[in-house]
């Protein structure tokens, strides 16, 4: 490795530079207040492109720094970023006590800065610095040595310090991912939300530079080169390697909310100029960690980053990526013989996964041996097969990343219904809802089996009543006196009763009415001769 030490022009460039900024400073005085309406929301710099006050935050406002020398207002630091925004009617004052208080209609009041004792004076620099001033004018506080997710030029990022991306765009409040100064000399980047003794498999960038010890500072210098510079003036490493001047710009660096941290220039000289990107740690928006939550993985689409649950898995909040997914029932135990869930075990094409440690490996015989061992396997919910070896896993898996290189062979125990109904296995907050749920299911099973009885009798007991008093109306009276059920006759047989349909007595539905006598006896009788053979006209003649 080779060291340099920083060149003394450059360091009375940037001293210089600080004088300067000493000089061109915007003070604010004790008693000086600001209010998110109007003209008056902020102190502005000097030169009129920072300003901190108050900027539109949601449907309300938060307290910060800002670029307001150009069309596109852009926040660089956020004071008490996690707190609720205020409304119109909160007020930002600079005290007698020499102290910046944010007073909310409701609510307690915010005090901005860690300031250990009082200030007498405060100004905007044109660098984008915020500083607070003691009596004999030593720094009492200041906002570049408290960075949230931005660094501007002359601005370090001191040993044990990290920037926090952003929740989204419009919201500056502290989001998913971070880059560490840490105090080995590494500069990191990590999922913000991961334990407090930060696993190497959590970090997704890293300078390799832990050999370099103690104070070490990530350094954005005036001449817009980004390096790691230690306190005794030796250059660790450059992170950019040329520099990014342009005629009237202005820069930052900062971590996105995608978890990439990069280097940005506006030019000052176009009305309807936008920020650029000159550098970036990664051109992989898939490769931050933790970008997709437990069980996804990420893939790219066209150079855009989307996670995807696996098969099986359903979000766990819709549309929120960092919640991750989990599978989309409750399963009963694999041992459990009356289980209505069956297993079969697919395939994960191209997909790689950042786990701790397996709890079980064995060597088998090709793939088809380790889907087997985890299908029989109780606690296995996932595989990842590699010549002959099978490494068992349990859920939930995690920094899933997925690409045409990469040959990992990733197994998932996937459920599938069967025929038989699904058993209702709660889990310990639903356990009062799922006996509920299997009472009321007995009960209406109890109630359709009482009502089929019901409706059963009642239209036997109204079929046979029906049928018994038809059967009263039609029965016939032979010569012998005896009564005999109601029967069919021929053709030929109606034709002799009515004489061969001789005497016309009336019109009926569907034909014409014709005097008869019943064969043998002297009772008269009507019949009825269809004159069209449909089937709504013999259903009406017999209904008569």
């Amino acid at each position: 490795m080779v060291c340099l030490r920083l060149p003394l022009l450059l360091v009375s460039v940037l001293l210089f530079a600080g004088s300067v900024a000493q000089q061109t400073q915007s003070n604010i005085s004790l008693g000086s207040s600001r209010t998110p309406h109007g003209q008056n929301s902020s102190w502005l710099s000097n030169s009129g492109l920072f300003a901190f006050g108050f900027y539109k935050h949601g449907d309300g406002f938060s307290v910060g720094i800002f670029m307001a020398g150009i069309p596109q207002k852009t926040v660089v630091w956020t004071a008490n970023r996690d707190s609720s925004p205020v409304t119109t009617n909160a007020t930002l004052q600079f005290t007698s006590e020499g102290r910046f208080v944010l007073q909310p209609t409701t609510g307690e009041v915010q005090y901005i800065g860690n300031i250990n004792q009082p200030a007498s004076s405060a100004s905007m620099l044109n660098s984008g610095n915020l500083v607070l001033y003691s009596s004999n004018g030593t720094t009492v506080w200041e906002s570049f040595n408290n960075p949230t997710n931005t660094l501007l030029p002359t601005q370090r990022l001191q040993a044990g310090n990290e920037l926090v991306s952003s929740a989204s765009e419009s919201d500056h409040s502290s989001g998913l991912f971070l880059l560490e100064m840490q105090g080995d000399g590494n500069l990191v980047q990590y999922p913000s939300k991961t334990l407090v003794t930060r696993a190497t498999s959590d970090a997704y960038y890293a300078s390799n530079t832990f050999f370099a010890g103690d104070n070490v500072s990530l350094v954005f210098d005036a001449n817009i080169y980004l390096y790691l510079l230690k306190s005794t003036g030796v250059n660790v490493m450059n992170i950019t390697d040329r520099q990014y001047l342009i005629e009237d710009g202005i820069y930052l660096m900062r971590i996105d909310v995608d978890g990439i941290f990069r280097l940005y220039s506006y030019s000052r000289r176009s009305s309807n100029s936008t920020w650029l990107i000159e550098w970036s740690s990664s051109n992989d928006k898939c490769s931050p960690r933790g970008l997709c939550g437990f069980n996804m993985y990420c893939v790219l689409n066209d150079q855009e980053a989307v996670c995807k649950c696996l098969q099986g898995f359903d979000f766990v909040k819709k549309g929120n990526w960092s919640s991750g997914c989990e599978r989309n029932f409750v399963a009963n135990s694999c041992k459990d013989e009356s289980s209505s869930l069956a297993n079969n075990i697919e395939e994960v094409p191209n997909t790689s996964w950042v786990v701790a440690y397996p709890y079980s490996i064995q060597q088998v015989q090709g793939k088809e041996g380790c889907m087997q061992a985890c299908s029989v396997d109780c606690n296995c919910e996932a595989a990842f097969y590699k010549d002959g070896e099978c490494r068992k896993q349990r859920l939930p898996l995690q920094y899933g990343r997925r690409s045409q290189d990469d040959m990992d062979i990733t197994l998932i125990k996937v459920y599938a219904s069967t025929p038989h109904a699904e058993p209702c296995v709660p889990k310990e907050s639903e356990e009062r809802i799922c006996k509920d749920i299997l009472v009321i299911s007995i009960s209406l099973l109890s109630l359709g089996f009482v009502m089929l009885v019901i409706s059963v009798v009642v239209l036997w007991r109204r079929n046979f009543y029906a049928y018994k008093k038809v059967n009263q109306r039609c029965q016939v009276v032979e010569s012998t006196g005896n009564e005999v059920n109601i029967r069919s006759f021929t053709y030929e047989e109606l034709e002799i009763m009515t004489d061969g349909f001789k005497e016309e007595i009336g019109k009926g539905s569907f034909g014409t009415v014709y005097k008869g006598t019943i064969l043998n006896s002297q009772m008269e009788v009507a019949v009825k001769k269809l004159e069209k053979l449909l089937e709504d006209g013999e259903r009406s003649f017999r209904t008569r």
